[in-house]
């Protein structure tokens, strides 16, 4: 099968032919964490190698520009007024068609994919008209194109949010009411396996496990960790399908706080879902919470 939104992805060929486009804006996402969980990407990667004519946009930092500024928790879907503002000072506007990438040091690939999907997945809800570069920045330089360390620029725009933006987003009582529902809902854990099963010492809120009643599709089994690449839509597909999400009416998916969910909605966007929402803040709010059931199949709590 193929993807029924195969627009949400671009590949090198593509961007290659279409970087002169008046309303291409190339958004570069990497985000690599120093100690205190600020992106260093800038400098280390972007500042390095880009694609020429791409700009920087973090939205890996836990307290960078794409979460508000008195946010109670890292990574908090930023607001509309700030989303706007900073649209606008990119040089995106609702006429534009932006293509988002990531590069790697030293990470495993599959990480390019997931701080691209944080962009697209905010992006997309507000309105803006964007696609992923699939296979990151080394898919881009292993076809032979070219890199500058030149910053790009976009003069200066406007841009108007999705009324309807909030339909990507889900609160700790949409959650609740998913679990205590009538199985309309599929609650959907993207941390890989280990995380869910409680067998990592990656633990986000303190609490080992999964929320109870969720179920695994880790984001590490729709990305190739080799290259970066989105698996086909039958892999996805057939992912989704063996933990019974595709059954579901809705799809909430959530992560430890913002980045693997996203993965998850994006492949499903792939496949069509539109009803699907991410749990804002995810675990860093709901496992800090002893009143909010979580699941350790490992025993180690």
């Amino acid at each position: 099968m193929d993807y029924e939104n195969p627009q949400y992805l671009v590949d090198a060929k593509w961007l290659a032919e279409h970087i002169d486009d008046k309303n291409l804006r190339i958004v570069e996402v990497t985000g690599i964490h120093n100690a205190n969980f600020e992106n260093i990407a800038k400098e280390l990667c972007y500042g390095k190698q880009h694609i020429p004519g791409a700009v920087f946009l973090d939205v890996a930092s836990a307290r960078g520009p794409f979460t508000p500024p008195n946010a109670e928790f890292p990574l908090t879907w930023t607001e509309p007024a700030q989303f706007a503002a900073m649209m606008g000072e990119l040089g995106i506007g609702n006429d534009s068609h932006v293509v988002l990438y990531a590069s790697t040091v030293g990470q495993r690939l599959y990480s390019c994919a997931m701080w691209c999907t944080r962009a697209w997945w905010i992006m997309h809800h507000f309105g803006v008209r964007c696609s992923i570069l699939n296979g990151a920045l080394e898919a881009w330089i292993a076809a032979g194109n070219p890199v500058t360390a030149i910053p790009g620029h976009y003069a200066e725009t406007e841009f108007q949010i999705d009324e309807n933006w909030q339909r990507g987003l889900a609160y700790k009582e949409d959650v609740l009411t998913a679990l205590n529902g009538n199985g309309s809902c599929c609650v959907v854990n993207a941390l890989p396996a280990e995380m869910y099963l409680g067998q990592s010492d990656v633990v986000y809120g303190g609490r080992r496990g999964h929320i109870t009643g969720s179920v695994s599709v880790p984001m590490t089994e729709l990305v190739d960790w080799n290259t970066g690449m989105f698996a086909d839509a039958d892999t996805i597909k057939a992912h989704f399908d063996t933990a019974g999400v595709l059954a579901a009416e809705r799809v909430i998916t959530y992560c430890g706080g913002g980045g693997c969910a996203t993965t998850d909605g994006f492949a499903l966007a792939l496949l069509g879902r539109t009803n699907v929402a991410m749990y804002d803040n995810s675990l860093w709010e709901w496992g800090p919470d002893a009143s909010l059931p979580m699941t350790d199949p490992s025993g180690k709590t």
